[in-house]
């Protein structure tokens, strides 16, 4: 049996599949403080045989195994999370290999082994909702570097006609998760996404700042497949204008088959819906345990 943890800034998923990737148990608990979160999910999965954990987690996170603050979340908005040892802890207390991740990464690699990126080599997965965040899969395995992609603090060409043209983030003026996340709609608007009607001039406004990531993205790194989930991301109306507003910013420099015929098949929905990230949580666990065996 294997532990799966979905760690959002909002929400702690937490899930027990068995070897198939069936779910046999959830609880969902809101985020607050270490304090008050940990003993919750510790108390989960203490009290089922498990034998490894999987943990896809809101970041920045420290995933350089080399580091002394390896498997920290680092300068997260969060500041009650700020430099908090969460993979020590969850291996401290429960004696079991623990998969750690980001949880964007651990849903790009969820969609490409089992969802819309099955048998592509690459893939981003972008989630657009209480933030925007970006996983990056390249032959199979999530992109490491000198951190892991922040793709949503992407800079980005502010819309002359935007409101708030600097955006909303605390770090940068002009970031994609400051002008395109869902507080920055329900800030700029005010209302939430959901509540906005099909007409509205947000939808144009999102579409453009998501299709300058989508641009960049596809000139930096190349994805054989953009996945686009989220929240926001439930409006579906927003997928024939980020792909239009795509095209319109490549201007007809990439030469390929995916542009020529609209991107329909390119820039697409969570194959998974709304379990990638879960999903990713319980391959990293598997992953964790083959790994283990190996050593």
């Amino acid at each position: 049996m294997f532990g799966a943890l979905e760690a959002g800034g909002t929400k702690m998923v937490m899930a027990l599949m068995d070897s198939q990737g069936r779910e046999t148990d959830r609880k969902v608990i809101p985020t607050g403080t270490p304090e008050d979160t940990m003993p919750q999910m510790l108390a989960f999965f203490r009290s089922r045989p498990i034998d490894a954990l999987g943990v896809g987690c809101f970041g920045p996170l420290d995933l350089d195994p080399k580091s002394p603050a390896y498997g920290h979340i680092t300068r997260t908005p969060k500041l009650s999370w700020r430099d908090y040892p969460i993979l020590q802890a969850f291996r401290d207390a429960l004696h079991v290999p623990v998969g750690f991740d980001t949880d964007v990464n651990a849903a790009a690699l969820a969609e490409n082994r089992l969802g819309a990126a099955r048998g592509l080599s690459s893939c981003l997965y972008l989630t657009v909702g209480t933030g925007i965040g970006g996983g990056v899969v390249v032959n199979g395995q999530p992109v490491h570097g000198l951190m892991h992609p922040e793709v949503g603090h992407m800079l980005l060409s502010p819309d002359a006609s935007d409101p708030a043209p600097e955006g909303f983030c605390p770090y940068h003026k002009g970031c994609g998760e400051g002008l395109a996340a869902g507080p920055a709609i329900q800030k700029r608007w005010g209302l939430p996404a959901q509540q906005l009607p099909e007409g509205h001039a947000a939808w144009a406004l999102e579409a453009g700042y998501l299709a300058q990531i989508c641009a960049n993205a596809m000139m930096v790194l190349s994805p054989q497949k953009i996945i686009l989930g989220g929240g926001v991301m439930h409006q579906r109306l927003l997928f024939p204008m980020v792909r239009a507003k795509t095209i319109s910013l490549l201007n007809g420099y990439l030469p390929v088959r995916e542009v020529d015929e609209g991107l329909e098949d390119y820039i697409v929905p969570p194959g998974l819906g709304d379990a990638s990230g879960i999903t990713g949580a319980y391959l990293l666990a598997r992953d964790a345990l083959d790994n283990a065996k190996i050593q």
